[in-house]
């Protein structure tokens, strides 16, 4: 693989950063990663960022607690019944209490776990943030790109409103 060249600009303004991301990007000039200490729409919509998949995951957990709290009692009471005057060994409204816990359980552990999942944590061999004001009040744009690229990237973070360009 090819050696990359790390390019770091930093903003005083999110929307300065999405426009100079969006001009990385279009250019195709290189990776851009974003940091900034509040969430922040327009760097959202430059980087071309989706829909979190993190629901589809809630969704699935939860279906399955869902089903677990219903099928797992069903099994025990048949596995092992305990006839009570008469009644029926499956009743359905005293599983639906297991079935509702057992769907939040299911959904909240799936929606953890896949959070965790997708966004990589936990980073063993990752390292900080690249400056620190970008947990205070600064925004960030990291490129990574070829080293023949590196001019036109340093130029386009300026031309949108670098503060400072590093790399």
């Amino acid at each position: 693989m090819a050696d990359t060249t790390q390019i770091l600009g930093i903003f005083d303004h999110g929307a300065k950063a999405a426009d100079g991301a969006r001009a990385i990007l279009d250019g195709g000039l290189g990776d851009v990663v974003a940091y900034s200490p509040v969430p922040d729409h327009a760097i959202d919509q430059a980087l071309h960022v989706g829909v979190s998949p993190v629901r589809l995951f809630v969704l699935i957990g939860g279906v399955l607690g869902c089903a677990t709290g219903f099928l797992f009692p069903i099994y025990t009471v048949l596995d092992w019944p305990l006839i009570t005057g008469g009644m029926p060994l499956i009743s359905i409204p005293p599983f639906v209490v297991i079935a509702f816990e057992l769907m939040i359980l299911f959904a909240a552990l799936g929606g953890m776990a896949s959070f965790l999942w997708l966004s990589g944590l936990p980073r063993v061999t990752g390292q900080p943030a690249p400056d620190d004001r970008f947990t205070n009040d600064m925004n960030g744009i990291s490129v990574t790109c070829l080293p023949e690229n590196a001019d036109a990237v340093r130029t386009a973070l300026e031309r949108h409103g670098a503060n400072e360009v590093k790399g």
